[in-house]
């Protein structure tokens, strides 16, 4: 029998499909050609001349800047969706709401090494990525026409990435996107009614239940969540309460790189190297503490297809129980 789930955050519903429920096994991912020619790549070290110039790196101290030995590199994405140039001009033709393209889109080149991706990186390079993500919410926040800053990352064609090297992208919007506006207002609703925070209660029953929790350490978890939209859907919290992602610290950073490493060896090793979305839901940027939200990770994987009917209506199909899931991600050897 097919079962509906809703979300408790945003209270949308989906469909949990036992009846074509699908085994781990039975997701036929179509594997992807390597890239030939490295020397064509721009994020390759050696190739800084074919990228907009660096906004920031991380680098050996005798090195040039837009030169090689860099382990991390930031710089401007070179077909950027919003531009950082020029004013909102907020404006309406008629009941039609409308406003320049103005924001900043980036993109951090997350290693030299074309092969070396979060989950067979060492987690002290994972520890940089991260502060590399704070450091650039940071700085970009200074930047009072913008409202949000959402960090993502496309892996894999599948999930939209144009190029095999690790990147990540962040994007600085003069608007709250829909989805996050939806999360806060649901869980604002909730702590109005039970003055505790949703996704707080959410982590404590997920611990207690266990059913669906894939990693733990004693900052973070990682579980697939109630209600997923995709099949082996992954969440990664933490414990403690904290809206805003640049609220987390030296220590903690250790914590996220370790889980979120660990996360991502169980899904590339069960799913083998599937593609996937990875995005960082933070605070607003002109309310960062807020005791009602809490910032989280979300890893979508792309195995099946969103078709007609989640279109039209809004509702997920999922073939694969989250339980399910979640007791093969844990069982997995690493």
């Amino acid at each position: 029998m097919p079962e509906l789930r809703k979300d408790p955050i945003i209270g949308r519903w989906v469909i949990i499909s036992t009846e074509r429920a699908l085994r781990p096994t039975d997701y036929q991912i179509e594997k992807e050609k390597p890239t030939a020619d490295l020397s064509k790549c721009p994020f390759e070290a050696g190739n800084e001349k074919m990228t907009p110039s660096e906004i920031m790196s991380y680098r050996k101290p005798e090195s040039k800047k837009d030169e090689p030995g860099w382990w991390i590199r930031v710089v401007p994405n070179k077909f950027p969706a919003l531009r950082i140039e020029g004013e909102l001009d907020k404006r309406g033709i008629g009941l039609y709401d409308m406003m320049n393209g103005v924001g900043a889109h980036e993109v951090v080149i997350e290693t030299p090494n074309h092969s070396e991706e979060i989950y067979n990186m060492p987690e002290k390079g994972i520890e940089e990525i991260l502060w590399c993500w704070r450091d650039r919410m940071i700085d970009l926040r200074k930047d009072k026409r913008f409202k949000y800053i959402l960090i993502f990352k496309n892996k894999g064609a599948q999930a939209g990435a144009s190029l095999e090297h690790p990147h990540t992208q962040i994007i600085a919007l003069p608007i709250i996107p829909i989805r996050v506006a939806e999360e806060l207002r649901g869980s604002k609703q909730y702590f109005e009614y039970k003055d505790r925070c949703l996704f707080c209660d959410i982590i404590k029953q997920e611990i207690c239940d266990r059913s669906r929790i894939v990693e733990e350490n004693g900052e973070f978890v990682s579980f697939v969540p109630f209600a997923p939209r995709f099949p082996f859907e992954l969440w990664v919290l933490p414990k403690e309460h904290a809206s805003d992602y640049t609220q987390i610290t030296k220590i903690g950073l250790s914590s996220l790189a370790l889980i979120l490493k660990r996360t991502l060896q169980r899904l590339t090793k069960a799913l083998n190297n599937p593609p996937f979305n990875l995005m960082i839901h933070t605070a607003p940027l002109d309310e960062l503490n807020l005791p009602y939200y809490h910032f989280h990770i979300e890893i979508t994987p792309r195995l099946t297809k969103v078709a007609g009917f989640e279109w039209g209506t809004g509702f997920y199909i999922t073939p694969t129980n989250p339980e399910d899931a979640a007791t093969y991600l844990r069982e997995v050897e690493l």
